[in-house]
This record gives C-alpha cells, structure tokens and sequence, in this order.
C-alpha cells in the first residue's frame, strides 16, 4: 500500500489553484476566463507584466519542474529569455495556444507525481539556480508559493485593466 499523504496533499493544493473553488479568491481559470484576449497582453502599468507574461512565466517553470522531477535536473534559469517572454512573442503564440501550454505542464506535472510515495519528496535534484542540491519538496513546494504568489499579481493586473477600462 502505498504512502503518500503529502503528495496527495499537494496535488490537491495545486489542482485547487489552478481551477478549483478557493477560500480566498478566484483560481487561474476563473481569473482566466474573466479578460479577453486583448486584455491578456496590456501591461496596465509599464512596471507590471501582462496576464499573458505571468502565464507564460508560471508555465515555463511547471515545465522545469517536471523535468526536475524526472530526470533530476532542470534548464531553466531567471536569466533565460523563456523565464519572462515578451508580450510580442507570446502575441505571436496566440492567447489560445499560451492557456493550451500552461494546462499541459499543469496535467504533465500532476500527472508525474501521481503514485508517487512520499519518499520521493526527499529524493534530490540538482538547482541550477542556486546551484546546488536539494529535496525534491523543495522545489515542489517552491511550484505552489510560485504559482500563489503570481496569481495574487495576475488579480492586481486584472482589477487595473478593469478599473482604467483598458481592452
């Protein structure tokens, strides 16, 4: 029988942001379905990121934690140019196809963890941001205060594009 409460316990935490009901705000999708496409890509202020920069950023380090969880080892660094794409590229992508990736890297995600036993949590990786190894549980936990911390932004940037009528 296999043990893992802490890996249950997280699958759930992140399939709850993603698209569940939250205690305390709306979840991607439902942040998501609530702007239109051109709205996706207006930075409301010239110091905040667009929603479709903040998507594409979160997707970008799912995907690199997927790796991370199967071969031990990630690419991505913050000084990539895939950690914060420009709005003219992901323009270029299409808001469509930018929502399709960030879905896929949450199910590829959920879907490597799935079965796994706790032990795995505390199995190591290597960080190439900062340099050095670490549990898995780490950047695991790391993916979940990622994705909370920029789902809180992506609310700010919405109310703004509401609030100065921007579309």
């Amino acid at each position: 029988m296999k043990s893992n409460p802490l890996i249950h316990h997280l699958l759930e935490q992140l399939q709850e942001i993603q698209d569940g009901k939250l205690w305390m705000g709306d979840s991607f999708q439902q942040k998501l379905d609530s702007i239109s496409e051109e709205e996706a890509f207006v930075r409301p202020l010239p110091e905040l990121h667009s929603v479709a920069e903040l998507l594409a950023h979160l997707t970008a380090w799912k995907k690199d934690a997927l790796l991370k969880v199967q071969r031990g080892t990630g690419e991505l660094t913050s000084e990539d140019a895939a950690d914060w794409p420009t709005n003219q590229a992901l323009k270029d992508l299409g808001w469509k196809r930018l929502r399709e990736e960030n879905e896929k890297s949450h199910h590829d995600l959920l879907k490597a963890l799935r079965g796994k036993e706790d032990a795995f949590l505390e199995e190591t990786y290597q960080d190439q941001d900062f340099k050095g190894t670490f549990p898995l549980s780490f950047a695991l936990n790391g993916i979940l205060h990622h994705d909370l911390y920029h789902l809180g932004q992506m609310g700010i940037v919405i109310k703004l594009l509401k609030l100065k009528g921007i579309h």
